[in-house]
């Protein structure tokens, strides 16, 4: 049996319910906002100062660098 056949079989036994898939919709939300948290929590902790400095407030951690022809005037 082919791989193909075999993914097929599964997906089509197992298709969601239309309750489940009201309770996946609604979960969607959450999971966005789960996600954006736990994103934000990997920038924050590994002062990512890449990403970091983008964030209002929080890029003032990292000084701008000096233009040099600012700095012979």
């Amino acid at each position: 049996m082919s791989l193909k056949k075999k993914a097929c079989g599964l997906w089509c036994r197992h298709k969601p319910t239309e309750n489940q898939k009201a309770l996946a919709l609604a979960f969607a939300p959450s999971a966005a906002t789960f996600g954006l948290a736990a994103a934000l929590a990997v920038v924050y902790y590994t002062d990512w100062k890449v990403i970091a400095g983008w964030i209002p407030l929080y890029n003032t951690k990292f000084p701008k660098p000096e233009d040099p022809k600012k700095k012979n005037k």
